[in-house]
């Protein structure tokens, strides 16, 4: 979800494998807890959808997603499942008025001075008590991985500092270790907070 033309280039040439990666499954435990948490027929911004594994968990369970993604090519995987998935890139005006946003590690891909403004711009899209869910990867720094994607890394108290910043009010923050699309297990930081 970067404009970053390293990163888009690997997501580009690597989306099949990103897919098999996050291929069909159930919803993670951090996804059941979002949609448990919405509104009946929830319209939620999924911003960097990837190939819309978690867009299509919500559709299933009769949710409204909007699935957005920088990459072309992960925007096609998302539609050949069936998504109205769109291209967009985090400075993509929202102008719609959403229930809920989810962005599970995609805003990771902004830099830290870039942060502030994309969280501000969420914020402004949620109706008031509207529900958001970011995930981003724990550190300090930012730095390329090992395939050449740019990563911005946060502690706790910076994201929540930022978010409240934002104008949001955290609501829990859990942290979770994955191993992704580099093959190297790396601890996250998920936060959810109303708008």
């Amino acid at each position: 979800m970067s404009e970053d033309p390293q990163t888009l280039a690997v997501y580009a040439a690597r989306a099949g494998d990103y897919a098999r990666l996050f291929a069909e499954g159930p919803p993670s435990v951090p996804l059941l807890a979002f949609i448990a948490a919405l509104p009946p027929s929830a319209r939620v911004l999924d911003l960097g959808c990837g190939p819309g594994g978690d867009s299509a968990h919500m559709a299933a369970a009769g949710h409204r997603p909007d699935p957005v993604d920088a990459a072309p090519q992960m925007v096609a995987l998302a539609c050949a499942r069936g998504l109205p998935a769109r291209e967009g890139s985090f400075d993509t005006p929202l102008t719609e008025v959403y229930d809920a946003a989810w962005a599970s590690f995609s805003l990771l891909h902004a830099t830290r001075a870039e942060l502030p403004r994309h969280l501000a711009a969420i914020h402004a899209a949620l109706k008031p008590g509207g529900l958001f869910h970011i995930g981003l990867k724990e550190g300090q720094g930012e730095e390329r991985d090992a395939l050449g994607r740019f990563y911005t890394y946060y502690t706790r108290p910076e994201l929540t500092g930022l978010l409240e910043q934002a104008g949001f009010t955290i609501t829990e923050v859990t942290e979770q270790v994955d191993t992704g699309l580099a093959g190297t297990p790396a601890l996250g930081l998920l936060v959810t907070a109303r708008a």
